[in-house]
């Protein structure tokens, strides 16, 4: 059985460790607010675009666009976005497993670009191609950043050098729960959107052409999907770190619990045993 000493030094430990959840708790509520009333404002210009290619696309019928059909390649770039720091439950681990275990890719085929660390540690370690790593953008994302990252990826599809770009996040439903995602950027499946879309009773006209028109756009709606993605991938990531902090606070409160009943045991018995040899002594003595 533990000494007293020993049961006493490990509750401090764990009411240090608590003091400092509390804390992360704290960070992460007041960071999750402002996070989530950024990811509800990013979501109206995303739905706006996405409403805006959908209804071209259900207008025009079948066009034969660059964006609209796979590309030679075989390569499929995927964004990953995760946090540069830990203790958030599985809200890293989740994003990882929608690629490690895709029941379809090869891993050769892949080339990952990481926002954030512990996704880009993570894949690294299972042998994936880490073909661009961006750890700051997840600190404070900015819509110019997603404009970057978008050109570069629109840049590689339309080389050839890739074929398919995939989007892997984390969707932002409320404050506890969070759905990790996996979306097909490029090409944009017309099919898809066509089936999605209601049918349209007008032929829409385009000004300039609907091959122009699309080439504009779809940029755009990229470069929105990723922003959105960055936006939604934050506010979960502090959601996540909050119920995760305030699981570890319960869980340590009832540590401290149960070794303060164990302590308070250790020194009754404590007491009694030398009531005994006191008693014992005392008779012995008489």
């Amino acid at each position: 059985m533990a000494s007293m000493r020993d049961i006493k030094r490990r509750r401090s430990s764990i009411q240090g460790t608590q003091q400092i959840t509390k804390a992360m708790k704290l960070v992460s509520t007041v960071k999750l607010q402002r996070a989530k009333a950024n990811a509800e404002r990013s979501k109206i210009y995303f739905n706006c675009m996405y409403e805006t290619v959908r209804n071209i696309l259900s207008r025009v019928g079948h066009i034969d666009h660059p964006y609209l059909v796979p590309g030679d390649s075989a390569k499929k770039a995927v964004i990953v976005l995760t946090s540069n720091r830990g203790l958030a439950g599985g809200y890293n681990s989740n994003v990882v497993k929608l690629i490690t275990r895709h029941e379809t890719w090869k891993k050769e085929d892949l080339e990952i670009y990481a926002l954030g660390n512990k996704g880009r540690d993570a894949l690294a370690r299972n042998g994936y191609e880490i073909k661009g790593s961006y750890p700051d953008i997840m600190e404070e994302p900015a819509y110019a950043d997603a404009m970057v990252l978008s050109k570069q990826l629109l840049a590689s599809f339309e080389n050839g050098e890739i074929g398919e770009i995939y989007l892997a996040y984390t969707s932002f439903k409320n404050t506890v729960v969070h759905e990790p995602k996996l979306l097909k950027l490029l090409p944009v499946e017309q099919e898809t959107v066509e089936a999605e879309a209601p049918k349209a009773e007008a032929i829409m006209n385009f000004e300039p052409e609907d091959v122009d028109a699309l080439a504009m756009i779809i940029p755009k709606y990229i470069t929105s999907l990723i922003y959105g993605a960055m936006m939604e991938a934050i506010a979960s990531e502090n959601g996540a770190r909050m119920q995760a902090m305030d699981s570890a606070t319960s869980n340590a409160e009832e540590m401290i619990s149960d070794l303060s009943l164990k302590y308070n045991r250790a020194r009754q018995g404590s007491i009694t045993q030398e009531l005994t040899e006191i008693i014992a002594g005392a008779e012995a003595l008489g």
